[in-house]
């Protein structure tokens, strides 16, 4: 079959290269892709939310499959688009892709079906907002309503800080349009999971656990990025937590989604907390998570088009997911001053390193080919350096130690990914 990819980060990368590996594809595509990606996939210079030119592109090709990584096309209806043409699509529709796109659709949602989460508040105007503020505890957590690339959230410690928050968020729009809307949370403490989950509008089925570093540097200091590494699994997701979460937040999302009539096909992203007093939502997204993905895809064993049809088809009942029983750990290298400002262009050498070798992986998130055929930075997070290992220390070990094998002029990481293996010895 013929396998179209939309989007060009890194998890779009490890998607090629899960996809790939099935037995069933002879071509893949993607659009429009990225340096690394070219190695499973022809790129293809149409941007993802270019719906027209994408669906025309997948009928002309006779495309058997089209999978969407990225929010922003799913929260656009890009689904929607290509159903209407008659063509096979892995992602939620417009409808159901709104459990990501505002946030405060989806605490209104876990609210009326009881699915636990943080108390909360949602504001269309800054001076509600701010009279709300007065009389609340801090710490607090405010979030644009809509998409802002996973950086749309302010933890703010003070009264003063909420303040200047809202006035960033509402008032500056520094998170443009998604910031019209806002959504005031309590503060919640634990230990942080993302899970990802299939869905196929009735079922769900959860994939490992993973862990995300989002601040910009060591110590978790810095602004919020859109991810800085992850580990695989979490050692805090005990069989106990699984249990609950299936049942109390998994199903119960999936089960309130179709009650709403927003059926909802593909992946859906739990970022849950561990509290004191149970597991809790902290967040949902309508896709795989960057770069969870990175850490998640390589441990499983499935063919994953299986998996992706099945969630089209409704039939995820009759898959069993299969993960190796082993650890991987992703380290991003970033150009130096991201997410605020960065250089681009500078070649990226150490690539070849990878070939051959077993358990280690290189994801492009932001490069792109220069006119010499070089290989050059070309975003934020650049590359995310993945290794596996018998255990999570091994994998972390491996991940730093390729990581040293990549070299461009303004590479940047975080020294300190994977922190908690160490502190879950010490329980």
């Amino acid at each position: 079959m013929k396998v179209l990819i939309v989007g060009s980060g890194g998890r779009e990368h490890a998607i090629a290269w899960k996809v790939a590996q099935s037995s069933r594809v002879e071509k893949i595509y993607c659009a429009p892709g990225n340096a690394g990606i070219e190695e499973y996939a022809e790129c293809v210079n149409i941007g993802a939310m270019e719906f027209d030119k994408l669906t025309d592109f997948a009928v002309e090709k006779g495309i058997d499959l089209t999978i969407i990584g990225m929010d922003d096309p799913l929260v656009g209806g890009i689904v929607n688009a290509f159903e209407a043409k008659g063509l096979r699509v892995f992602g939620p529709r417009q409808k159901a892709a709104m459990i990501e796109g505002s946030k405060a659709f989806s605490k209104d949602l876990m609210k009326k079906y009881n699915i636990p989460t943080a108390g909360y508040e949602n504001f269309d105007s800054a001076e509600e907002a701010l009279k709300y503020l007065e009389t609340a505890n801090m710490p607090i957590v405010l979030k644009a309503d809509g998409l802002a690339l996973g950086k749309g959230v302010l933890i703010c410690n003070t009264l003063e800080e909420a303040r200047d928050g809202v006035k960033a968020i509402m008032e500056d729009k520094q998170f443009g349009t998604a910031g019209n809307r806002m959504v005031v949370e309590e503060f919640m403490t634990g230990r942080e999971v993302s899970v990802l989950c299939f869905c196929d509008g009735t079922h769900v089925t959860p994939m490992t656990s993973a862990q995300d570093h989002k601040r910009a540097q060591d110590g978790d200091q810095g602004l919020n990025t859109g991810g800085m590494g992850t580990f695989s699994p979490s050692p805090f997701y005990t069989d106990e937590v699984d249990e609950f979460c299936r049942k109390y937040i998994y199903q119960a999302t999936v089960d309130a989604m179709k009650a709403e009539g927003r059926e909802f096909k593909g992946i859906i992203f739990f970022g849950l907390m561990l509290t004191q007093n149970g597991p809790k939502v902290l967040e949902y997204n309508a896709r795989f998570g960057d770069p969870e993905t990175q850490v998640v895809l390589p441990r499983m064993k499935n063919d994953i088009v299986d998996v992706f049809e099945a969630c089209i088809d409704g039939t995820l009942d009759q898959v069993e997911l299969d993960f190796e029983d082993n650890a991987a750990v992703c380290v991003v290298l970033a150009s130096d001053g991201y997410p605020e400002h960065y250089e681009k262009g500078f070649k990226i050498s150490g690539l070849d390193a990878f070939a051959g070798k077993d358990g280690y992986y290189v994801f492009h998130a932001g490069s792109k080919f220069d006119e010499d055929g070089d290989v050059v930075t070309n975003g934020g997070r650049v590359l995310g350096v993945t290794a596996t290992g018998a255990d999570l220390k091994q994998a972390r070990a491996n991940a730093y130690e390729a990581a040293k094998w990549i070299e461009f002029g303004n590479k940047y990481m975080r020294n300190d990914i994977g922190k908690a293996i160490d502190e879950a010895d010490s329980q």
